[in-house]
């Protein structure tokens, strides 16, 4: 009796191997090897240690072909023909995304044509030789793997605060690691300065830069948010890395994860507030990484969560009449009314400048000191708060405080006829700043420490409606002060200035003069002996300090 024909939709035999259906490979696939098979070879039913035993898997002769020098996993991992994420290599011949490895896929077409052979599968993070289709295996080739997806051991983070070692990059320039510049894409450049202050805050910093910490995290189904916290983790990873082929990163993955979660709020074509993006950016951390009201729900909570208490009442206008008030005041409407609320930031706001000029007809710039406008968060000094209908005066006090403070200076008003820039000077310690003068006595006893350390401060420079933002940071291995503005990375000569102003004297790189501008103070906790631990400074310059997010908290909403 003879043997039945094989099905239709059967594969040929390779060699003597009989090669099994791909429904019947997958069952019989275990959950870990089915891991190590790409899509391709899922499809096919081609083991994959079928390909790895090809004797030229470890004497590839294309490997001197590679072109480290324009290598970038920075962008989008999308083909660069059909614009498909599926099953994407790379080309490390001239640095060119395409899908697919099999002979009608663009991948082989493209080595084909070019002669460019080589090709890195950068979801596996595998090596192939097109159109011969075998694994490459080299040592040579972990450095391409290290700079497409960074790792780092609990030794090496434990060492980021305490070196001040050279990083050399492939093209031979050297840098700190942490401190290189990001893309400016288009107008993206308030985001860049938060996020550069978010990668020296090192609580968030080491957090992030272990994936294993947010790998597993679980989301619904359609849940976009998911992917703030993964792509967040792979920049501060890149930023981080000491084995950088470029002396920049481009955060282009990570602003399109934010322009898509955000709904467009937040885009790389148009310029925004940082202290917006900032607020939404720490609550969709917060909320993807399942966090909650409580202060140790997540690592964004940890750090920066802080409680204050608000005291508010109304007060009676010139409006209302005699017999309204009364019956206002026995209602029990101007009644002091007590909530307790939780910050992300404390939003500080500055004396009006001055309307006329002095007697030399030069207009002064006012200057005030830190303790100052930190004063409306003691818990004696009231603002009045004031709407088309009523008044309200509230009084602020700080109940906790956080490891790291953040502290927003309001220097941009808006009306319905101009849209102005505070230029007052503020005056502020780098070191030391006690904040413990703005809690009770029964609050004191609670904390351990209340001194802060500056750490970042964020900067406008130009015209309200115009100008750019950069960002000066502390580099703690080495003990420099560093000015980020995009792309270029300025060492300080001296300290950070203790102003929250840059005058206009300071000269452009281009022989112009660059004015000035703003500042937002921050800090970070000081522990025994006045050591730093670590917080963060982030100003603002923006119109509103608004709440963003369910969870979050704005010291108040300006």
């Amino acid at each position: 009796m003879s043997a039945a024909p094989p099905p239709a939709n059967s594969h040929s035999d390779l060699g003597s191997h009989k090669v099994k259906s791909p429904d019947a490979l997958k069952r019989k696939l275990s959950k870990s090897s089915s891991k190590e098979l790409d899509e391709e070879e899922v499809r096919s039913g081609i083991p994959a240690k079928r390909l790895a035993l090809d004797p030229r898997s470890r004497q590839c002769p294309y490997l001197d072909t590679i072109n480290r020098s324009v290598l970038d996993f920075d962008f989008e991992k999308l083909c660069s023909v059909s614009l498909s994420h599926i099953n994407c290599y790379a080309c490390l011949v001239c640095g060119k995304y395409f899908q697919g490895r099999g002979q009608k896929s663009h991948a082989y077409t493209h080595s084909v044509q070019e002669g460019h052979h080589v090709f890195l599968n950068l979801e596996t993070h595998k090596f192939y030789c097109l159109p011969d289709n075998y694994e490459v295996v080299d040592s040579s080739l972990d450095d391409v793997i290290y700079v497409l997806n960074p790792v780092f051991t609990p030794a090496m983070i434990k060492q980021l605060n305490l070196s001040s070692k050279q990083c050399i990059a492939y093209d031979g320039k050297s840098y700190l690691a942490g401190i290189v510049g990001l893309n400016n894409i288009k107008a993206n450049d308030y985001c860049n300065v938060i996020m550069h202050t978010l990668s020296h805050i090192a609580p968030i910093r080491d957090y992030f830069l272990r994936e294993e910490n947010y790998k597993g995290i679980k989301a619904a189904p359609g849940d976009r948010m998911i992917m703030v916290p993964h792509r967040f983790g792979e920049l501060l990873r890149k930023l981080w890395n000491p084995r950088n082929f470029k002396t920049h990163v481009s955060p282009h993955e990570m602003l399109q994860a934010v322009v898509l979660c955000s709904k467009k709020r937040f885009q790389i074509t148009k310029q925004g507030d940082p202290i917006d993006f900032m607020s939404w950016l720490l609550n969709a951390l917060h909320l993807s990484l399942g966090g909650t009201r409580k202060l140790s729900s997540s690592i964004i909570n940890k750090t920066f969560r802080g409680k204050m208490t608000v005291y508010s009442r109304m007060i009676p206008t010139s409006e209302v009449t005699e017999s309204e008030r009364l019956a206002l005041e026995q209602s029990g409407a101007y009644e002091e009314k007590v909530e307790e609320n939780q910050f992300l930031y404390l939003t500080c706001d500055l004396p009006p400048m001055p309307l006329y000029p002095d007697e030399l007809k030069e207009n002064i710039i006012p200057q005030v000191p830190l303790a100052s406008i930190l004063s409306k968060f003691n818990g004696v000094t009231e603002k009045e708060y004031k709407t088309y209908k009523d008044s309200t005066l509230k009084r602020f006090e700080i109940t906790k405080l956080p490891p790291y403070i953040i502290v927003f200076i309001k220097r941009f008003t808006k009306n319905q006829f101009v849209y102005e820039k505070n230029h007052t000077i503020v005056n502020f310690p780098i070191k030391n700043v006690d904040f413990g003068e703005l809690l009770s006595e029964e609050a004191k006893k609670s904390h351990k420490y209340t001194h802060y350390n500056l750490l970042s401060n964020i900067v406008h420079d130009g015209e309200p409606k115009s100008g750019v933002y950069l960002a000066h940071i502390l580099h703690k291995g080495s003990g420099k002060w560093f000015e980020l503005q995009d792309l270029h990375v300025y060492e300080l000569n001296k300290s950070i200035p203790n102003k929250s102003y840059v005058p206009p004297t300071k000269a452009a790189g281009n022989g112009a003069s660059a004015t000035e501008e703003a500042m937002s103070v921050a800090a970070e906790e000081a522990g025994p002996a006045a050591a730093e631990i670590g917080p963060v400074a982030a100003e603002e310059i923006g119109p509103v300090a608004a709440e963003i997010g369910p969870v979050a908290a704005a010291a108040e909403t300006a």
